[in-house]
């Protein structure tokens, strides 16, 4: 039976150990938008008015990483990027109408032979009892 003093010990040198790991993919919160933004399955959380439902698209080029030289497909548009992109634009859509928030944001893509299709909607609200800042 191993003593409490060894137990002591290994329990100390694992701490000791965490603090000098470092997580190879660093932890990240996300882009940052200039009003608070919640998806179809979130809700704010507090009283809002509706302004409008807003909706964006865009279509690019598929890449060359797409496709193969007999013109089989190999990924689909699915884009972080331009997904982020989107977003950021359809935030600021939002808040030059005044809003303080995009809820219900939905998120969609396509891939046809030459494009990669990507749209995105979500309704512009306002918090109640918020004052604009002029």
């Amino acid at each position: 039976m191993k003593s409490p003093r060894y137990f002591l010990f290994l329990i100390t040198f694992c701490l000791s150990l965490t603090g000098c790991f470092r997580p190879v993919i660093p932890i990240s919160t996300g882009p940052k938008y200039p009003i608070d933004v919640f998806y179809a399955d979130q809700q704010p959380g507090r009283p809002y008015d509706d302004i409008k439902l807003l909706y964006i698209s865009e279509e690019v080029p598929i890449r060359a990483n797409q496709k193969r030289s007999d013109g089989r497909m190999l990924s689909r548009g699915n884009s972080m990027l331009e997904k982020d992109a989107l977003l950021a634009k359809l935030t600021l859509q939002a808040q030059r109408l005044g809003a303080t928030a995009l809820i219900n944001v939905t998120y969609q893509y396509y891939t046809t032979a030459t494009t990669n299709g990507y749209s995105m909607e979500g309704l512009a609200v306002k918090y109640r009892g918020e004052q604009e800042a002029n």
